[in-house]
Order: structure tokens, then sequence, then C-alpha cells
């Protein structure tokens, strides 16, 4: 034994694999090696030669080395034994082995601590026991540690998820934004051609009736001085030539009957209205401008807020209709909607009157009216919690809480929905705008903030349709 204990491990491994032999076999040259190592070294190097010295193998199938394969494995057991012992505890107060395992005081305890004072009328059990116990209790513990880390894990990528959609979002949105005042800034560029050019105009007709008008004056002026020379001349002529012949001649002339004829003229005055008419293009400019702005401009009375759409739903640009589609990959944000393909107005009403219309000629599948604000939009619970009317599989019915669906019949194919909600009154109406013909009206005490609701099961857009919208200058009394 003491042989045994001297010898390391070192001893019994195998020198190809440096682990403990396994079924180790005596080669010719006195070389052990692991059988299943000697194979695989044979197999790599296509001969039959000693892993260790490379001298080659008289035998095919070299014979099993008994004597070291028992040395191994009582090595093993000896190694294993030792390391159970170095690991068992001993008790701190008795320096017993540990084998029992106080419940009441939920400590190991040796066989004395059992039979002390301290442990009376205590209940033991056997420590793999109290150990299959304790680890059950552990997991059962676990379990709701392992779920809400599912649950936060999946919030996390839905956050990540939301970041990346918040860039891709912000990004559009400016992209929307320049967009958008693109064409505000082109009208104004336009408008300001426009007048600038109607200024040069006015400037370029005034500019020629002053020219017109100075030409008429020279002509005149030229007259004049011709006419007063010639008199002049006559005038300075000797007293008597100038009674005898010229004053005679110069009275009968033309030359004089003209002068005489231009002196009774009327005088020459400034043109009326020659000036540019500044206060017509700058009186009010800004006014003005806007005004001619509803020309480009629309207004809905209802926008669609595409954070509560359906991953199905795809909203236009200008957040005014909705088609459906194919599922995008979208935030599970909480006031998106998970099930029924739905979007709601972003802004609610809680007072008043609202009325939008909704074009709704190209779609087949359609729901419009109002929800209130805590209706639930996960599952299929939001049917609790809305007043709407629908069209599908070729019927209209009416749908509202508590109630089963109404079927309702017209004549024809509706093309327009006017939806008004009249919140003091407790009154939600559908018609038909474009006959003037009443559809369905709910009576109910809203006491929450309703949200227009929208449904669209077609890849045709069902369009909110804009107003009329106009500037108006009231005068004071």
């Amino acid at each position: 034994m003491a042989s045994k204990l001297l010898m390391s491990e070192e001893d019994f491994s195998c020198p190809v694999c440096c682990d403990i032999f396994r079924d180790p076999v005596l080669l010719s040259c006195s070389h052990s090696v692991c059988k299943v190592c000697l194979q695989q070294f044979w197999e790599k190097q296509d001969s039959k030669n000693c892993p260790v010295c490379r001298r080659r193998s008289s035998k095919d199938s070299p014979p099993i080395n008994l004597a070291l394969k028992n040395l191994c494995e009582t090595f093993v057991q000896e190694r294993s034994q030792r390391t159970s012992a170095e690991s068992e505890e001993l008790c701190s107060q008795h320096r017993e082995k540990l084998k029992l395992f106080c419940v009441d005081d939920k400590q190991l305890v040796c066989l004395v601590c059992r039979d002390s004072r301290r442990h009376t009328n205590h209940k033991f059990c056997p420590i793999d026991e109290a150990a299959l116990d304790r680890r059950e209790e552990l997991m059962t513990a676990l379990k709701p540690l392992q779920e809400k880390l599912k649950i936060f894990e999946k919030v996390k990528q839905t956050c990540d998820q939301t970041a990346e959609h918040i860039k891709s979002q912000a990004k559009h949105t400016e992209r929307q934004i320049k967009e958008e005042f693109e064409k505000l800034h082109q009208f104004l560029r336009d408008e300001e051609a426009a007048r600038i050019a109607a200024v040069r105009q006015e400037e370029e007709q005034k500019s020629q009736m002053m020219k017109e008008k100075t030409e008429e004056m020279s002509r005149e002026i030229s007259h004049l001085s011709d006419s007063i020379r010639a008199l002049e001349e006559e005038i300075k002529a000797e007293d008597i030539s100038f009674l005898k012949v010229n004053y005679h001649n110069l009275h009968n002339s033309n030359t004089f009957n003209s002068s005489i004829a231009q002196c009774t003229l009327q005088d020459p005055h400034m043109l009326s209205g020659a000036l540019i008419h500044v206060a017509k293009h700058l009186g009010n400019l800004m006014f003005r401008v806007w005004e001619k702005m509803q020309e480009i401009v629309e207004y809905t009375p209802v926008i669609l807020d595409p954070n509560t759409a359906e991953a199905r739903l795809i909203l236009s640009e200008d957040l005014t209709s909705v088609r459906y589609s194919v599922r995008q990959q979208l935030p599970d944000n909480p006031e998106r909607f998970d099930s029924g393909v739905f979007v709601l107005s972003f802004e609610g009403i809680n007072s008043g009157t609202q009325c939008w219309d909704a074009d709704v000629e190209n779609s087949i599948s359609w729901r419009l009216g109002v929800m209130t604000e805590s209706a639930q939009r996960k599952g299929r619970g939001v049917w609790g919690g809305t007043w709407t009317v629908s069209y599908y599989d070729e019927k209209y019915q009416s749908q509202s809480p508590g109630q089963t669906d109404t079927l309702l019949t017209f004549n024809k194919k509706l093309q327009r929905i006017r939806v008004q909600l009249d919140w003091d009154r407790g009154k939600l109406s559908f018609s038909d705008p474009l006959t003037n013909t009443h559809i369905h009206t709910f009576t109910h005490t809203f006491t929450q903030r309703m949200f227009p609701i929208f449904l669209n099961g077609t890849n045709l857009p069902l369009r909110i349709v804009p107003v009329q919208c106009s500037v108006r200058v009231e005068e004071h009394s």
C-alpha cells in the first residue's frame, strides 16, 4: 500500500491521451498504450509503430497488460475514496461526520448532536432526503423567477425593437415634414414671383404712359418755343418797319394766329393714377397669401394615429386613409391593437360635437364608430367598449356594448358614411351625406374620452374625407 501511495497519476497515464489507462495493451517494445489510442494512432499513421519509440510492433493485436490494468483500477478507486473522504464535512462541535438534517433547526447534525439535549424532540431526516426536499422547494420558488425573467426578456426585446422603430419614425417624420414644407416653400416662391411680376408689369405700363406723356409735352414745348422765337424776332425790328410792314403782316399771318391759338390751349396736367399702386401690392400681403393658400391645403377633422394601428394596417403618408396589407414588424406598445384590424384617431373627444365623413366606396369590409379610452386593445376584448356600424359579407349591422348586433337594410351600397358624436347629449349618429339618409343612432351617457375607430379589411383605402375650410374676416360691430 505504501508503494502505491508513492506512485503519482502520471505513472498510470497513457502516453497518447495523457489520461488513466483504459484497457492498456503491451507492445513488443515493452511500452503500454490504451487499446483505443493505439488503434487510432495506427490508422492515422498507416503503420504499426509504437507511439512512444516508433519501433514496429511484431503483433497486429497486442495483448492486454492485465497487471497494469488492475493497478489503474485500484488507483482510480483509491483516488475516488480519498476525494470522497476529503469532501466529507465534520461537526464543528463533536468532530463527527454530519449524517442527519435537523428539520426544526434546519441545520446539519452528527449522531452525537441528535442525542444531545439541544435537539430533544426534534425531527431528523437523512441528508439526501433533506437536500431533495430543499431542491424541490427552490425549484418551486425558481419557476416564478424564470417566468419573470422571460417576461423581462420579452419586454426588453420589445424595448429594443421600439428603440429602432423610434429612430425609423423620427427619420420618416422628418422627411415628411421637409416634403410638406417644401410644398409650402414652393407655393410661397411661386406667389412671390407672381406678385413681383405684377409690380414689374405695372411699372412697365406706368413708365410707358409717362414716356408718352413726356414726349407729348416735349412736342408742345417745341411748338411754343418756335412761336415765341418768331414773335421775338418781329418785335426786335425798327419801329417804322415794325408798324408799317412786320406788324401788319404778322397780324395776318398763320404764325400769329397759331401763337394766339396756343395761348388759348388748356394748361397741361399730371395724369391721375400714374404712380404704382403700392397699397394694392403690399396691403394685407401675408393675409392675402394665406387666403390663397387654401388652394393647396386641406383640413381633415380626424387624423389617424399610427401608434394604435394593428400590424396589418398601412396608413397613408398624411394619416387620413387606411388599408389592409401583410403583417409588419412593429413594436407591441400598449396603445396598439394586436387582434382586430383597428386604428384609432390621434385625438379623443370628451365634450362638444364632432363630425367626420369616411369614404367607404372601395371597401368591402369596414367598421366605423367610437371607442372608450379605457377599452381593451389586446386580444378580443376590444368589442366591449365600441359603438359602431359595420359592413361585412354584404350586410350592414350596428354593434354596441351589451346589445346583440342589429341588421340594417339599404336599397343600395353606401359610398360615404358620416359619423357625428354629440358627447354632451350622449348621441352617436350615422348617416349618408350624399343622399342625406339616416342610418342609425346610438344613445348613451358617455363618461370617458371617446376615440373615433376605424376598421378596414381590404387592400383598397378607406379614406377620411377632408372638409372645406376658409379664411374669414369678422368686422367689428
